[in-house]
């Protein structure tokens, strides 16, 4: 007998509160406390930055503030997107057990070919594309991703039903490499919206949700539910808002240094995505880290483990750094999906190029 589904629709919500609810939700389900659930959100105008990604580098701030544009730190990896009414969020909060695999890139396949399939009722050609979005003839209709929490699976997606790409363009900064990949000029060739592909017959909310649900439950092999938010729920989320995912300390948590002389700044962009690695320096020879910050559109399983890799880079010498990072991939427990351990080499050796004694290489 398959497993139950809860469905959850929680409407336009304020975009700090809907990150609220999501890790509400991790830690409900994480207690045992609630079954599977696939909820579906939406947000008033909105910017949001990846968990491990620096604000200002990523959204003009002036333009939202100006515009009435919400700033928002998800706790998710991944890029900067911009989301309102207009688009449609969906998050799947599943067990471990639930999944025929624990490989986060097996994972994404799994649920973005559900999801895909889910489209493709709505009469448009989706396919899921390595390693995290939805596409529709090479343009992107949605992207995902997510991250383990214990035997927690967090998964997020998005579905670009209608939307202005030119508001999209002004608050997000995307950086021309990313779209250089792509040989596109701007971003606005490399998403398409459900209004576009369909006209007129695009269909309601409503409709676009459900032909979701049918997609991701056959793919998950579960028996959908529909449900609310619980009281225990959302006072969770409120509390975790008041705490933190609603304080500005968090959303501007992540800020790249200014040019320094002794700020050694290091960029990669791969296949994945981009990893920039920044480098204090300490010392009277400047021959020593003293702190270390590392960004980027990546997702890491678990996502602490990125303040760990900068904690193991704080305070050693630099010709200790290529058996640092040795060390911390073999035996810290990592799950990379839109990135490898050699994205992260590569970087912070960028980070060093300019003086006389790099890292030499990663294996």
């Amino acid at each position: 007998m398959p497993g139950v589904l809860r469905i959850i629709d929680s409407g336009v919500t304020e975009g700090r509160l809907n990150i609220a609810l999501g890790q509400a939700l991790i830690d409900r389900h994480a207690a045992g406390a609630i079954d599977d659930t696939l909820r579906f959100l939406r947000f008033p105008p909105t910017a949001l930055v990846g968990r491990h990604q620096a604000l200002g580098h990523e959204v003009d701030v002036e333009f939202c503030r100006a515009n009435g544009i919400d700033l928002v730190r998800r706790i998710t990896g991944g890029g900067a997107i911009y989301l309102d009414p207009g688009q449609l969020g969906w998050e799947l909060v599943i067990s471990r057990s639930t999944l025929a695999t624990s490989s986060l890139a097996d994972v994404a396949r799994l649920i973005c070919e559900a999801a895909a399939d889910g489209l493709r009722r709505l009469g448009v050609d989706a396919a899921y594309r390595p390693r995290n979005d939805i596409e529709v003839d090479g343009r992107k209709l949605g992207g995902t991703g997510g991250f383990f929490d214990g035997d927690t699976l967090f998964f997020q997606g998005t579905v670009l039903v209608d939307m202005d790409p030119q508001v999209m363009v002004s608050a997000l900064r995307v950086p021309r490499a990313k779209l250089a990949k792509r040989d596109l000029d701007s971003a606005t060739q490399r998403v398409v919206t459900l209004k576009e592909l369909l006209g007129d017959d695009c269909p309601a909310m409503p409709d676009i949700q459900q032909s979701l649900v049918d997609g991701l439950a056959k793919g998950l092999g579960l028996e959908p539910d529909t449900a609310a938010l619980g009281p225990a729920e959302q006072q969770l989320a409120q509390e975790l808002y008041d705490e933190e995912i609603g304080q500005d300390d968090f959303v501007f948590e992540i800020e790249e240094p200014a040019a320094a002389q002794d700020v050694m700044e290091g960029e990669h962009t791969g296949p994945g995505g981009t990893v920039r690695a920044f480098l204090r320096l300490q010392g009277l020879t400047q021959n020593r880290i003293g702190s270390a910050l590392i960004t980027g559109d990546f997702f890491v399983t678990p996502p602490r483990v990125v303040y760990d890799l900068e904690s193991a880079l704080r305070g050693i010498y630099l010709h200790e750094v290529e058996d640092t990072l040795h060390r911390f991939f073999r035996d810290t427990e990592i799950d990379l999906l839109s990135v490898g351990e050699e994205d992260f080499y590569t970087a912070i050796r960028n980070a060093l190029a300019p003086l006389a004694r790099p890292p030499s290489g990663t294996g």
